[in-house]
Parts: C-alpha cells; sequence; structure tokens
C-alpha cells in the first residue's frame, strides 16, 4: 500500500528546475520507493550492490556510461569518488532539469562531497518519517496514540500487520551495524546502544552532555563525537533556545529531540498505546512526537520559519517560531482539553516579546477538535494531526 507524502509537491518542484536532485534523510523514511515511484521514466541503480559502489568508485567514467541520465543513484553515499565526475556530467548538460536523481542516508559524507564537487548545481531536499496526517489520511481509524508509539516509518502504514516492536528492534541493530561502523568506527555497539537509550530517556528535556555521558558510561569527549553521529544520521535534533534579546535570564542549553517519537518510545520501554497512557514519560514523548510534526510541516512546504524553543526561569514554551520579527508559540500538552491555563506561559511570553508581534498562540494536545482558550488572548486548543492549523507557520 502507498501512503502519499506532503513532500511530493516540493520534490517535483526541484526535480523541474534543477539538474542534481538529492533526496537525503534517516533510514527507511522512504527515499528510493518515493524516487521510484514520482519518476518512473528514470533509470535506476542501487549502490548497495558492493559490485555497483565498487565501479562507481574506482570507474566513475564506465559507470556513467552504464547508467546516463536521467537516472536515480541510490545510497550514493557508498561510492564518494563519484561526486567529481558528475560535476563534469552536469557541466556537459547545464540546462537539463532532473538530470540526476541522488539518495543518501549518511548526510556528514554525503554534503561533504555536494559541497566540494555539486555547489550551486544541486537541491537538496531532506525526507521525514510520516506525519500523523500522512498516516491517517492511508488509515482513517488510526489513533495519535497509536501513531505515537508506532512511530512513522512508511513500511509500518504499508502493512499494518507488521510488528512494530520487531521491527523498531531490527531497526536499531542495523542502524548500529551499518551507519554508525563507518561514521564512528564504534567499536563496542553495546555501549553505543546504551547511550541512544539514554538519550531516548532524555527527549523533550535540556541537553546536559556531562550527564548524559555519565549515564551512559562513556567519557564526554566520547558522549560529544557520538551525538554528532546521531544527528548527522538523523536520529536527533538539538533544538536552539530563542534569545535574540540576550535577555540574562534566559535558558542558553539546546532541547534534545529524537526525530521520530516511536522509536523514542520503543528505546524508553513504551510498547503500545495503554503502555504509554500509564507512563510518566507520556509528556515528553507527546512532546517529541509534536517537535517532529512542526519541523515537517516546515520543511515540506519550506515555511522559512526559525524554530526554536522559549525558556527562562519562570516561564517555557515548548516551541517558537520566528520571521521578520514575527512569532508563533506553541506547549504540547498530553491532554484531551487543556483550558486557560495551559496557555499561561504562553501569555506571559507574548506580552515580553510584544503582543502585536505574536501571530498565533497553540497549545498542542488530543482534543478531538480544535477549539479557542476562554480569556487567554487568542490561544487555541489545537487538535494535532489537522493540516489546516499548521498552514499559516508555512
Amino acid at each position: 500500500m502507498w501512503v502519499d507524502r506532503q513532500i511530493e509537491p516540493l520534490l517535483r518542484q526541484r526535480v523541474a528546475t534543477r539538474p542534481v536532485v538529492i533526496l537525503t534523510g534517516a533510514r527507511q523514511t522512504g527515499k528510493t520507493s518515493l524516487m521510484r515511484r514520482l519518476f518512473p521514466d528514470h533509470g535506476f541503480v542501487t549502490l548497495d550492490l558492493p559490485s555497483e559502489a565498487e565501479q562507481a568508485e574506482r570507474e566513475p567514467a564506465t559507470f556513467l556510461a552504464r547508467h546516463p541520465p536521467p537516472v536515480v543513484i541510490d545510497e550514493v553515499q557508498y561510492a564518494p569518488g563519484l561526486f567529481r565526475h558528475l560535476k563534469v556530467a552536469v557541466d556537459r548538460e547545464r540546462e537539463s532539469a532532473g538530470a540526476f536523481l541522488l539518495t543518501g542516508s549518511q548526510p556528514l559524507g554525503l554534503m561533504q562531497s555536494v559541497s566540494d564537487s555539486l555547489a550551486g548545481r544541486a537541491a537538496v531536499v531532506e525526507l521525514e518519517p510520516l506525519s500523523f496526517a500522512e498516516a491517517k489520511a492511508a488509515h482513517p481509524d488510526l489513533t495519535v496514540e497509536r501513531f505515537l508509539v508506532r512511530g512513522g516509518f512508511p513500511e509500518l502504514y504499508a502493512n499494518l500487520e507488521i510488528d512494530a516492536e520487531g521491527f523498531l528492534r531490527s531497526y536499531v541493530a542495523t542502524y548500529l551495524e551499518r551507519d554508525l561502523r563507518q561514521l564512528l568506527q564504534v567499536a563496542r555497539l553495546r555501549d553505543f546502544e546504551r547511550f541512544l537509550r539514554a538519550a531516548a530517556l532524555r527527549t523533550g528535556q535540556l541537553l546536559n552532555r556531562a550527564d548524559l555521558a555519565r549515564d551512559a558510561g562513556v567519557a564526554g569527549s566520547t558522549a560529544g563525537a557520538w551525538l554528532s553521529a546521531l544527528e548527522a544520521s538523523h536520529q536527533v535534533m538539538l533544538l536552539e533556545p530563542w534569545f535574540a534579546n540576550r535577555t540574562k535570564g534566559l535558558v542558553k542549553r539546546p532541547k534534545l529531540y529524537l526525530r521520530d517519537a516511536g522509536l523514542a518510545a520503543f528505546l524508553c520501554g513504551v510498547h503500545g498505546a495503554d503502555a504509554l497512557a500509564a507512563s510518566p514519560l507520556a509528556g515528553p514523548l507527546w512532546e517529541t512526537l509534536v517537535c517532529s510534526e512542526i519541523r515537517r510541516a516546515q520543511m515540506n512546504r519550506r515555511g522559512g520559519w526559525e524554530f526554536h524553543f522559549w525558556g527562562d526561569r519562570t516561564r517555557e514554551a515548548d516551541f517558537l517560531l520566528h520571521r521578520a520579527g514575527t512569532f508563533h508559540l506553541a506547549d504540547a500538552k498530553w491532554t484531551e482539553h487543556p483550558d486557560a491555563h495551559d496557555a499561561g506561559g504562553l501569555q506571559r511570553i507574548a506580552r515580553q516579546l510584544s503582543e502585536d508581534t505574536v501571530r498565533s498562540m497553540s497549545v498542542f494536545c488530543r482534543a478531538p477538535n480544535s477549539y479557542s482558550l476562554e480569556a487567554t488572548g487568542g490561544a487555541r486548543a489545537v487538535r494535532l494531526g489537522a493540516p489546516e492549523e499548521l498552514a499559516e507557520w508555512t
């Protein structure tokens, strides 16, 4: 079963206007399937095959002769030597849009190759896991609680019979074996898995690198390198605080989020919607899901808003979007019925920012419908999964 992706119009537009388009993102987010479905007339080759990767790296001219444009080259990071020859091929036919469509799951080396050889020639598009709206469009009976613990990997919604816990266990093992060995040459994968679980238990919280390293039982420098690898492979994101006015009391540390709430729940030992409802981690996991929904909406539509959070000694907004002197403020609340009290922090921050610059205040919750919160100066309880609620943010 195919699940339509909200990023499809953006990807088509990039392919129609640029000679090289690179689709990157975490493993199993559907990059290969999306390219093949949207561009069936392109040739296709995957460098997951060792023989193809070796020829692309050692004999790139021969490889490109065998696979002339227009072509999709999958997992291109396995042949970094190919990029210099792609530059020559692109320059020969600079006006040919969509000639080379590339996918890659390891952006650390991939983006270095792009900047070295394809600067000004390539458009980069990042593919996230499914949004709740995408998954629910394919499966109308899906609840947001089930989506949170199942996660957003497309294969889990192409076939609902797949056991999500087994899928995620295999995903972690594959990620550790394939990506981490290449990125960091990690000798003891068990140590890194412990570090990954410790990071998941801190999702939605301010990052304290020293505490994370201590609880994972590794040196601070090692924890820093491993955290960078998790960022580079699209497994975590660090949300930076907003402090443009440099107020002395504002928080300066970023917040840590796993990019997929289902993977975070799995790593935290939360399996199933019932376990989620009974877990003290429900709030942070809900915040993780809301963060990913906002980030995905921005990336799918190229919204252009700066994404932050606000935190000081007395007030916090889980999410703050800024563009051209205007703001959106939002909190994530694990509740079905937020009230005016839940929006109090947003109101106080709006007054400090100057209320005429704040375009909306939203409490993302599990309410069946969105509604205005009385006596809050315009704050709204927002039902997660309603694309129209994020439209003005993009």
